[in-house]
Parts: C-alpha cells; structure tokens; sequence
C-alpha cells in the first residue's frame, strides 16, 4: 500500500540552456548542464508536473496544445510560472506584439525574425505568468523558475536559434494563439496575494507559514507541497521535505507547517477520488 505522504523521487534533466552550477539546493553533476529538475507525478495525482527550471541561454521558441486540439499520442498542456531569481535584464518571451496571421507567424519562423515579433516582458523575482495552451513563448537567460503544468512533454517548436534539433511547424501553427499575451495573466505575488493561479486544470498558491483554514479547505483532496523556505513535515513523523525538495500528501490536514516558511501548493482543480 503506498503511503498517503511521501517525498517524490526527483529526476535532474540535461538541457543545451541548462547551468553546470545550481542554487544551494542542488548540486549539478560534474560535466553536466542541468536545465530542469523533475518531481516524478505519483500515481493518485498523474494530472500534474511541477518541476524547476534554470537557464544560461534562451529555451526554443514553443507552443503546446489543449486538450481539445492534441491529436492521438499527444496531450494538452498548460502551465503556470513563479519566478524564484532573476539576473538583471532576464526577459520572458510570451505571446505577440500584435494580431499577426498563422501565415506571418509561420514565414518568420521559417527566417528567424520571430523573435522580434514576441513580446519580451522583462521578469523579477515574485513574478508569475500563466500560460494557456496555444500560447507562443520561449524562456530567456538567468532565470530560475517553478513551473507548475499539466503533465504532458508535448512541445511543438518553432524557432530554437539554428541548434540541430527538429522544428514542428506545422503542428505548432495548427494551435497556436497568434495574438498578443493578454496581460491579466500576468501578475505578482503581492498582487495575488498568494493565489497564484486557478484554472481550468490546476490550483497553485503560495503559503507563508501554515496555511489558514480557508486555504487548507481548498486542499482536501491530493496535493503537493513544494517548500521554498523551511522544512514541511507529517504530522505523526516519517517523510519531511526541505528547499529542492517536493512531498505528496493526500490530505493536507496529515501535514506539519510549523516548521515551513514558504511553501507552493498545487493540485488538480477536479477534486481527486478517494
């Protein structure tokens, strides 16, 4: 029987954007560019992927689908961004500068001019971006990220700057969004106020100390907690999780937050079954 919480095995992905030198919290491999690192989704919350992001060079120009348009062997995709760390001038490309046709956007990814066409919004640390599926983006330099998504790896790039890898142009223009990034997707986490987004697909907040009563009443199901700051343990001893690291719990009232400082929630909107 699996253990109703349970710290989640953690997978270090090497990226051509990635860092051979990470935050305190981890420690790269010798040799290796470490770009992403993975919490493995257990099997009663398969839904959602959160994962962090480190980059020293721009991530490929990508779209990923929804539900609605992913064809057979492809799923839907939409994520959610909290900016941890940013090197001054780090930018965030999302969306367009204006109405564009699939014609126009597809003939300047064909030449490179795409990235002129992006909208590049300058990212700090506190900032939070969600993006829908369809949504053009790319990742640029000096950033550290928390990405909470759907768990899908369906990416469909458009541009990725001459490296040999392949491009999906025609999937990419079949659903893209071609039209500048609507700004209230864009916010903080003064300006949210900890609720840093809900969606069609997931909830994801961000809890100093333990989180109140109404909060913990939106997390009666599965969950995951994510600390930033301080240590999240069980209640009645056995698994415990620190910066780097990510618990899964199913009932937040089995978790300990008098230890926490900052901790990330997320869990699927749909109340998960028993």
């Amino acid at each position: 029987m699996k253990r109703t919480v349970r710290r989640l095995p953690t997978l270090m992905v090497e990226k051509v954007w990635g860092r051979d030198t990470l935050p305190e919290s981890f420690t790269a491999p010798a040799g290796k560019r470490i770009g992403e690192i993975w919490f493995e989704p257990p099997p009663e919350l398969p839904e959602l992927l959160v994962k962090y992001l480190f980059t020293s060079e721009k991530l490929s120009v990508q779209v990923h689908p929804s539900d609605a348009n992913a064809l057979p062997g492809e799923d839907g995709k939409e994520e959610c961004w909290l900016v941890l760390d940013a090197e001054p001038g780090a930018k965030l490309a999302i969306g367009f500068e204006e109405e564009l046709s699939p014609e126009e956007v597809e003939a300047a990814a064909r030449d490179g001019s795409i990235e002129r066409l992006l909208t590049w919004h300058e990212a700090k640390a506190g900032d939070v971006f969600f993006l829908p599926p369809g949504t053009v983006h790319a990742i640029g330099p000096g950033l550290a990220l928390v990405e909470v998504q759907q768990n899908s790896d369906t990416t469909f790039r458009l541009y990725d700057y001459g490296r040999p890898r392949d491009l999906h142009l025609e999937r990419a223009m079949a659903v893209a969004d071609t039209s500048p990034y609507p700004p209230e997707l864009r916010g903080t986490i003064e300006s949210r106020g900890g609720a840093l987004a809900e969606t069609a697909r997931l909830r994801f907040d961000r809890v100093e100390g333990a989180p109140d009563t109404a909060l913990a009443a939106l997390y009666e199901g599965g969950l995951l907690a994510l600390p930033l700051a301080g240590r999240v343990r069980v209640k009645n001893g056995g698994a415990s999780a620190s910066a780097g690291e990510c618990l899964f719990a199913q009932s937040i009232a089995s978790l300990d937050f008098s230890d926490a400082e900052v901790t990330l929630l997320t869990r699927p909107t749909a109340k998960i079954a028993d």
